[in-house]
């Protein structure tokens, strides 16, 4: 894949300024010196001709209910969000649990730059440049035991950073919990991204640091993680539990399993004039579609 101009040109603004510089100051520029930003993308379908979606509706145009349900709020009410450090614990079903600086984290992996397209489960998408690194090689740190069959994603739990944790009444139990299975977990278009458009994550983006998994619906794209748990047992994905006749575990895009309410053929194009037609895993069928041979395509909403 060739980066285009602009992008290469933020590229190198962001490995200048360091991946902390705006949101995060605890990240370090000596990180960007280990980037692989540019390496080959030939396993993404199409990722050369995917049109990236303008940035400002990409951090204007948000899901992140801590602060707030509306499509502004999250950019309106995390302007003061501003944590001097960032502590992920990795435990559970692993040989090697560790709690870690999310700095230290980034010193351990290879970041890495994707273009991939994002389908929200409300019918409308965007297309993505992403910085961040597989969730693999995290999961090679730790070494999950054989016991592990689940990875389980958890939301800091702050209600002095995140304003709708400290409502009396939320349609939201928090913290935000989700979860893949292993395989999913340890397939390489699963990242960790902490930055996107050369940029480091804002926090209605998700900063510091958040899940990415391009064939599922954008609920699962967990966002501040601070705990990752190893498990035997499937987790209950916060959505699933709020609402389990609409929202399911695997939340797999599938043009052809309409949502309860609304038709999922269909996408409207964050940016852009009209619908488009939606592509069945958001158009990675041949990178993961083997993951659920067997299995009912309605029981993977």
């Amino acid at each position: 894949m060739i980066t285009p101009e602009e992008l290469f040109l933020q590229r190198r603004k962001f490995m200048k300024l360091g991946i902390g510089a705006s949101v995060a100051p605890f990240l370090i520029d000596s990180l960007m010196a280990q980037t692989s930003f540019g390496a080959p993308l030939d396993y993404l379908p199409q990722s050369s001709s995917l049109k990236p979606t303008k940035e400002e509706h990409a951090t204007s145009y948000n899901n992140f209910y801590e602060f707030g349900f509306g499509k502004n709020d999250p950019k309106a009410n995390s302007k003061h969000f501003a944590p001097s450090s960032w502590k992920i614990q990795i435990t559970g079903e692993v040989q090697n649990p560790m709690q870690i600086e999310l700095e230290d984290l980034l010193k351990k992996v290879k970041l890495v730059e994707r273009i991939y397209r994002l389908r929200c489960v409300e019918a409308w998408s965007m297309v993505i440049p992403w910085i961040g690194f597989e969730l693999r090689e995290l999961l090679s740190l730790v070494k999950p035991t054989a016991k592990a069959k689940y990875v389980k994603f958890t939301t800091l739990f702050d209600p002095s950073l995140f304003p709708a944790q400290k409502a009396l009444f939320s349609s939201i139990d928090f913290p935000y919990v989700e979860g893949l299975r292993l395989d999913e977990a340890n397939h390489p278009l699963s990242i960790l991204a902490v930055g996107m458009y050369g940029k480091t994550l804002l926090p209605q983006n998700g900063a510091p640091i958040r899940l990415v998994v391009p064939w599922k619906y954008g609920f699962k794209y967990i966002k501040s993680i601070a705990k990752i748990e190893l498990v035997s047992e499937r987790p209950i994905s916060t959505w699933e539990k709020q609402n389990p006749r609409e929202y399911g575990f695997y939340a797999n895009v599938n043009p052809d399993v309409p949502h309860p309410r609304w038709s999922q053929a269909s996408e409207r194009v964050i940016g852009e004039r009209g619908r488009q037609r939606t592509l069945y895993l958001n158009g990675y069928d041949k990178e993961v579609g083997y993951l659920y041979d067997g299995l009912n395509p309605k029981k993977l909403y």
